[in-house]
This record gives C-alpha cells, sequence and structure tokens, in this order.
C-alpha cells in the first residue's frame, strides 16, 4: 500500500519551515498531510516552532516559553531561508505575512480550509517549562474543531510517552505516534506503548540498525517514518511497509511514488 506522504514543517526545502507559505505550498504540490512541532508561548498560545530558542529561524536570542505572542509577531521567520533576497531583482515578491510567526489555530484554520482532506500530524515538544499544559492546550483548540475524537484529521506526535500518555486521557479518540530517535529504546518501549499506538522512527535509525525495521514489522504496528528526502530511503520504508513518510520534499516524493520506479532514481 502506498504510504501517506506528510510535509515536514510544510514543503521545508523550498519554503521557510513552519511558516503558512511552506503550508499553503504543500498542499498546492499535493501532499496528503502536514507535519508541525509546536511549542507555548508565555501568554499561553501555541505557535509552530520547532526550536525552544529563536537564533536559528527568527535571528533573535529570546526562548519561544518567555515571550508573548504580540512579541514574536514582531519577528521574521521566513527571512534565513534566503538572506539575500532583497538584494536579487529577479526574486519573486513576498507577502510579509509569510514571515510571521504561524500559530496552531492558524494552521488548523488553513486544514480545514482545503479543498481536499488534509490531514496534520502535530509533535509537542518536550521538556518544556510548561509540562502537560501543552497537550492540554492542543486538546482544547482541536475541541474547537471537533477534532478531539475518532476520525480526526489530526494526530498527535511525540518523542514523550509521558506527554502522549497525557494526550490519550484527554482525548482517547485521537491517534498518537510514539516517536523513536534511537533503535535500542524500541524494545523497551513496546512493552509499555498502547496497543493502537503507531510508532515513528527516524530514518537515520533504519538505515543503521535494520533489526528495528524487522522487528516493527513483525510488530505488526503502524509505521510513520522521518525524514525522508531521497529515493534510497523511500525504498527502505516502501519495503518496511511504512504507513506515512515525513519528508522535506513533498513534490518529489510524490513524484517517485507516481512514478513507480523508486529504486531506479539516485
Amino acid at each position: 500500500m502506498r504510504p501517506q506522504v506528510v510535509a515536514h514543517r510544510g514543503a521545508s526545502h523550498d519554503t521557510a519551515e513552519h511558516t503558512l507559505r511552506a503550508y499553503t505550498r504543500a498542499i498546492e504540490l499535493g501532499a496528503e498531510a502536514l507535519e508541525c512541532d509546536v511549542r507555548l508561548t508565555a501568554d499561553g498560545h501555541l505557535v509552530c516552532v520547532h526550536d525552544r530558542d529563536l537564533r536559528r529561524t527568527a535571528s533573535s536570542r529570546g526562548l519561544v516559553s518567555t515571550m508573548n505572542l504580540a512579541e514574536l509577531d514582531e519577528l521574521d521567520f521566513a527571512r534565513w531561508k534566503n538572506p539575500w533576497s532583497d538584494m536579487d531583482d529577479e526574486a519573486p515578491d513576498t507577502d510579509p505575512s509569510d514571515g510571521k510567526v504561524l500559530t496552531l489555530r492558524t494552521l488548523l484554520e488553513t486544514v480545514a480550509a482545503a479543498d481536499r482532506r488534509v490531514e496534520l500530524a502535530i509533535e509537542t515538544k518536550h521538556p518544556t517549562r510548561y509540562g502537560g499544559l501543552v497537550e492540554k492546550r492542543v486538546v482544547e483548540l482541536l475541541a474547537d474543531f471537533g477534532w478531539d475524537r475518532a476520525g480526526s484529521p489530526v494526530r498527535v506526535m511525540s518523542f514523550s510517552f509521558t506527554a502522549l500518555q497525557r494526550l490519550k486521557r484527554l482525548a482517547p479518540g485521537v491517534d498518537v505516534v510514539m516517536l523513536v530517535e534511537k533503535a535500542h529504546h524500541w524494545p523497551m518501549l513496546r512493552r509499555v506503548v498502547g496497543d493502537d499506538w503507531i510508532i515513528g522512527p527516524g530514518i537515520e535509525e533504519l538505515r543503521e540498525h535494520p533489526g528495528l525495521g524487522r522487528s516493527l514489522r513483525r510488530s505488526g504496528r503502524q509505521v510513520h517514518v522521518w525524514t525522508v528526502n531521497t529515493a534510497a530511503d523511500l525504498q527502505l520504508c516502501l519495503d518496511l511497509g511504512a504507513a506515512a513518510v515525513i519528508t522535506d520534499r513533498p513534490a518529489d516524493v510524490l513524484e517517485l511514488l507516481d512514478e513507480g520506479d523508486v529504486g531506479g532514481v539516485g
């Protein structure tokens, strides 16, 4: 069965990650799902930002958790991707809103407004000073869209087992993905994760530890793999029977799958 193609932080290879444009572009390219990381601001808003500090994506020393949404909204989250664009006469015009911090609410509204079903994988980042408040806020926001129950287009991912336990208590019908950072973590995790939990290994671990893939196949669990950007890695996922591949390059992966000749492309 063909895996679902999930745009990692949006169409992040070509567009600044976690910006609204990265996600609308991913939808335009045909991505079947989107992936985002969320953090909680000091005034209680969920924003789509990967790193705890803002040095890489907004050229700021600030921490997401210590800043209010209005303060984050003053920063540019897109310029780092193409810092010389102002000097490029041939660069396309950009919308200033493309560089604004993206709230999870806005991303959910974007998914809801799509002209086809688009799913969303939300990763809650831990550790954080706000602990379980992150999952509580996520579920409250999903409830506003009626997506806090079975059949929701949203699933929640985390490297934190405790966080996913918390999410399942708050919203038992929402799917969760136990992310696996290291292959040697899986023997312990497989004894404690829920029977219906999806497993999310990294592609590097699958490459370096073939036994992890064999164990996941034997388990019969649904597997979502991150971050898959080459034909060789996509082939590994197909051999594994992965249900979803999370990629920075959704257009390229969709093309490879449509061509049906993954192994023949370098």
